[in-house]
């Protein structure tokens, strides 16, 4: 099994629409094993845009991630990135098609809804940014033969 994170961003829950995502996930067939909301501060927003820091959108990516509640989760699923990435649609939302998360939810590229790790790497690095390994909720799917 493989791990990601994923991250729904303030819009999401301004615009009420938490549970229609995380619905999508479960439904996919995602084990969450960890989910909390929280206010993320200034510097594990800027520590989580590391790479984007220099660019031209990356003080108003981390104004509006800190800018209101974010619900911060683990995913865990056989190819887990892949699949999230490919449920949640391009970053640009003028490419995400039609019933990809962002397709179907995003209005602005920069002020994206959601974000979810690139690759193993990216998960490997972010999840503990939020989770600590106590915070993760280990348990066994019965259901899992039936995906």
């Amino acid at each position: 099994m493989e791990r990601t994170f994923v991250m729904l961003k303030p819009g999401v829950l301004h615009r009420r629409i938490m549970g229609e995502i995380l619905n999508r996930f479960e439904r996919k067939g995602f084990k969450i094993i960890a989910l909390k909301m929280i206010r993320m501060d200034k510097k594990i927003a800027e520590t989580h845009y590391a790479e984007h820091k220099g660019k031209k959108f990356y003080q108003e990516l981390v104004d509006y991630t800190c800018s209101g509640p974010i619900v911060a989760m683990i995913l865990e699923d056989k190819d887990a990135v892949s699949k999230v990435r490919r449920m949640i649609g391009s970053t640009n939302v003028n490419d995400s098609l039609p019933g990809t998360i962002r397709g179907d939810f995003a209005s602005s590229t920069t002020l994206n809804i959601v974000h979810a790790s690139d690759s193993n790497a990216s998960a490997d690095r972010e999840i503990p940014l939020f989770f600590k390994p106590e915070e993760m909720c280990l348990w066994e799917d019965g259901n899992q033969a039936w995906f």
